[in-house]
């Protein structure tokens, strides 16, 4: 292990144990962290808040009238993401496995699915949106999600709903099947924060047994590195419209009857003529598309 690498171990168990420097020297190394995913959720989950409120943000979402109230979601998203990223029990646990730096170790797990949806379950108060797919499935589907992702037994999930056993066996299942299809098990875990630091300290846990795993890999390459700067700075060229619109299509991959609702909703229109809540499907596509293509020749 090299100097810097152990160095980094003792600056992050001296922040842990109450170092005021260490603490904030810690504090500062992640705030380009924190401060990135504070905007970029905000932003997702802003919603009508921006025309009600003043945005906190150090590049606020939109201008607000001189006599509206500050909003209380970009300081407090700042305090969890500070709180949840860099809490002693967190830093106890960087053991810069495979060389990895403080840094890397953070920011992968700030960068992480689980870490998003940690940040949901408390911006949320826990309730998680329940997928238009999964909805559709059946009239219980969305009590027998809740129910799975609170680990229940399928026998305690049929005593709720008045249902047998093997329809809700079956709805399970397919509940799982679609959510596995469209990449978004991780839906289902419950709130959690586990690491896989701690596998080697003899209580015998089985990595299944965790519903999270942080992991701090390897350092990035120059030419990984170069691609995501690429890709950030493109990606800042777009407008609000164009990044909601891929964050949710590809990212979040959203069904589009979603996205056309909350693009009603907030009467953004993407096509010049149409109002927003006469938007359809084709229409979202083909922006879709045409964005896509932009952030493409934006990287090159």
């Amino acid at each position: 292990m090299n100097k810097s690498i152990a160095d980094q171990i003792g600056l992050a168990q001296q922040a842990a144990s109450g170092d005021s420097l260490a603490r904030q020297n810690i504090n500062t190394l992640i705030h380009p962290i924190i401060s990135y995913q504070t905007a970029r959720f905000c932003k997702r989950f802003c919603f009508e808040n921006r025309y009600r409120f003043a945005c906190t943000l150090e590049k606020p979402i939109a201008p607000a009238s001189h006599d509206a109230l500050l909003c209380e979601w970009g300081n407090a998203s700042y305090g969890w993401m500070l709180n949840d990223l860099v809490g002693s029990k967190r830093l106890l646990k960087y053991q810069a496995k495979f060389d990895s730096s403080l840094y890397n170790y953070l920011y992968n797990i700030g960068n992480s699915i689980a870490f998003y949806e940690r940040w949901k379950d408390w911006r949320f108060n826990g309730n998680v949106h329940v997928p238009t797919y999964i909805q559709q499935l059946h009239p219980n589907a969305g009590k027998v999600f809740y129910g799975l992702r609170a680990e229940e037994s399928i026998a305690i999930i049929a005593q709720k709903l008045l249902c047998s056993e093997d329809e809700i066996q079956q709805l399970s299942r397919e509940i799982i099947i679609i959510l596995t299809r469209k990449r978004r098990l991780h839906l289902l875990d419950p709130p959690a924060t586990i690491s896989l630091t701690e596998l080697n300290n003899g209580h015998g846990m089985a990595v299944d047994d965790y519903s999270e795993n942080d992991v701090a890999f390897y350092d990035e390459s120059p030419e990984h590195s170069e691609s995501k700067l690429k890709l950030h700075s493109a990606w800042s060229k777009l407008t609000p419209v164009e990044q909601f619109v891929l964050e949710a299509l590809i990212i979040e991959q959203q069904d589009a009857e979603d996205v056309l609702v909350a693009l009603a909703k907030l009467n953004i229109s993407i096509k010049a003529g149409i109002n927003a809540d006469k938007t359809n499907r084709q229409q979202l596509y083909y922006f879709r598309r045409k964005t896509i293509a932009k952030l493409n020749e934006l990287m090159n």
